[in-house]
């Protein structure tokens, strides 16, 4: 229902979401040299996939995997045996504003971490609980989200909150949790601490990044319903209809009672859910007023904190809670109107809950009302990628500016395809106009082009192979910029022109080297526990075993071992005794 548009051949183009047939593997994918990692490891990952498959499938994979995968770990996540009950989880959590926004924003990195969460909860409990296998579960699941900076903030986040204390061995489980866990945020940790930028942003992002209102219910009303992106370009119609606040009301108040049943069941757990999700919805509102100076200062002088100026990206905890929430509160309702009434009443209950998320966004359905369609790249892409290939060098591509508008993008804003298409580096404006704002990037050389373009001084000065012009209405290029240039290609869709006076491709640093040997120990990490669960349960090594039979273990009729014959002799240690009995 939500992806059908992707039925047609091509590639959804849309602001961050840029697939290509085939992405090369480069150095800026691994640890950009003067930008942010913000798109590392997950770039890197995608080239190496792109080996295997091409673009166009695997953004049908990836996106597809995303909707499903969200839906398959919140329905197992939900505590209950009824499927209709799991059912109602499962729709609440994929069939919100949050997903259909950011899928329109194109951020599907980000949703890589919102499907991961179902799954990384459920492990932590396990962890909790002493199942066997659960350690392990629980890096794995962590490990598509931290393929984004975000997603690996969120997973960090949630190991620290969910595991320390209240059972055997927790110091030990959360110490290699937390560790393996940071392992895997290594490749953008350490990409970001070895490049150029600098970890500070421009201080009026938090203002532009802000969370927004969508309706009458403002900024607070938008964020209780899981919405309030700052792009308004991104917001499905729906959400500004008068009676959608009413209907957010409906559902937190359904999902009131279901926390209260949920603290029933998990009793501690449910609290620790409950402080992540309070604290996920603070950073998102943390952006407006009274916060505002705060996350400014913060933002022009910490390092990294630049990460929180859209908050609201950051609501996925909430959002997770909030269907957890419903669903337990809609089986609570039908229980109670089953036994007054009869079991037909109380499944009416628990299909009109299905079916609330979907009426309150209708929108969301078929690629959110066919915003989201399938385009070719015209056969210049593949010439100038070619003309690149057998000469490489570095790319300047023009207009200077981050996302562009084509026209056989059906005019959809997208982030610069270049330098994923291209097997070069390429250097394009990372400042972002918002309104009528723009907001700095922070790489020095982009700075740069900026203040030879503004002086309207040729671009050959600034020792680039290649200078990639789109030819597209209004977005003419001065001839004097092109001074000094001669045409290597001219498309109907693109220009190429060589920098006669180019140097040599700059070496590649040593400080790039900490990065590649960051994403080698983050792919060994994820090879080995992926190797542990697909070798099943073991036993955990954190604490004791023993629990009550049919008591927090997968298996009712398993009783400690103090209690059942052990073919052992006393004189073998405990440690090989467990082995043995195992």
């Amino acid at each position: 229902m939500v992806l059908a548009p992707l039925a047609r051949p091509g590639y959804v183009l849309r602001y961050d979401m840029v697939f290509v047939p085939r992405q090369p593997l480069t150095w800026d994918m691994v640890a950009p040299a003067d930008s942010l990692p913000r798109a590392v490891p997950l770039d890197a990952v995608v080239s190496l996939a792109n080996l295997a498959v091409p673009g166009w499938v695997l953004q049908r994979v990836a996106l597809v995997g995303i909707v499903y995968f969200a839906a398959l770990g919140m329905a197992r996540l939900v505590p209950t045996g009824r499927p209709l009950t799991r059912a109602v989880g499962a729709v609440a959590y994929v069939w919100t504003p949050y997903l259909a926004e950011r899928l329109l924003l194109g951020q599907w990195g980000l949703l890589l971490a919102y499907a991961a969460l179902p799954w990384l909860v459920a492990a932590a409990r396990d962890v909790r609980a002493g199942r066997r296998g659960a350690l392990a579960r629980l890096v794995l699941a962590a490990a598509p989200a931290a393929l984004t900076p975000t997603g690996g903030v969120v997973a960090l986040a949630t190991v620290a909150v969910l595991l320390p204390g209240g059972f055997p061995g927790w110091r030990r489980a959360t110490a290699v949790a937390g560790g393996a866990v940071a392992v895997l945020c290594a490749p953008w940790a350490v990409a970001a601490v070895t490049s150029a930028a600098g970890g500070r942003s421009d201080p009026d992002g938090v203002a532009a990044f802000a969370a927004r209102a969508e309706n009458w219910s403002g900024v607070w009303g938008a964020l209780a319903g899981t919405g309030g992106i700052w792009n308004a370009q991104t917001v499905p119609a729906s959400r500004s209809s008068p009676l959608t606040p009413l209907a957010t009301l409906a559902l937190l108040a359904l999902c009131a009672v279901g926390l209260v049943e949920l603290r029933r069941r998990w009793p501690g757990y449910a609290g620790r859910l409950a402080l992540l999700a309070a604290g996920s919805f603070v950073v998102a509102a943390a952006g407006t007023a009274p916060g505002t100076p705060v996350l400014e200062w913060l933002v022009a002088h910490v390092p990294g904190a630049g990460l929180l100026r859209d908050g609201q990206k950051f609501l996925l905890p909430y959002a997770l809670l909030l269907a957890l929430g419903l669903s337990l509160g809609a089986g609570v309702l039908a229980d109670r109107l089953g036994r007054r009434l009869d079991r037909t009443a109380a499944r009416v209950v628990l299909v009109a809950a299905v079916v609330l998320p979907v009426a309150t966004l209708p929108d969301l359905a078929f690629g959110v009302a066919g915003q989201l369609r399938p385009v070719r790249y015209p056969a210049d892409w593949d010439a100038v990628s070619a003309r690149v290939a057998a000469a490489p060098g570095e790319v300047l591509s023009l207009p200077f500016l981050g996302y562009q508008s084509y026209r056989w993008n059906h005019g959809q804003v997208v982030r610069d395809p270049a330098p994923r298409y291209l097997d070069a580096p390429v250097l394009m404006n990372d400042a972002l106009r918002v309104g009528d704002v723009t907001v700095d990037g922070e790489s020095p050389r982009a700075a740069r082009v900026r203040a030879v373009l503004a002086a309207g001084e040729p671009v050959a000065r600034l020792d680039v192979r290649w200078v990639l012009v789109r030819k597209e209405p209004g977005a003419e290029v001065p001839a004097a910029v092109l001074s000094g240039l001669r045409p290597a290609f001219d498309g109907p869709r693109l220009a190429l022109w060589e920098n006669p006076g180019a140097g040599d491709v700059p070496a590649t640093g040593h400080q790039r080297w900490p990065a590649a040997l960051a994403h080698l120990l983050a792919a060994l990490v994820t090879i080995i526990v992926a190797v542990l669960v697909l070798r099943g349960p073991r036993a955990p090594w954190y604490g004791p075993q023993d629990h009550a039979p049919g008591e927090g273990h997968p298996w009712p009729d398993w009783q400690p071992s103090s209690s059942r014959p052990s073919s052992v002799p006393r004189w073998v240690s405990s440690r090989f005794s467990r082995r043995w009995e195992r």
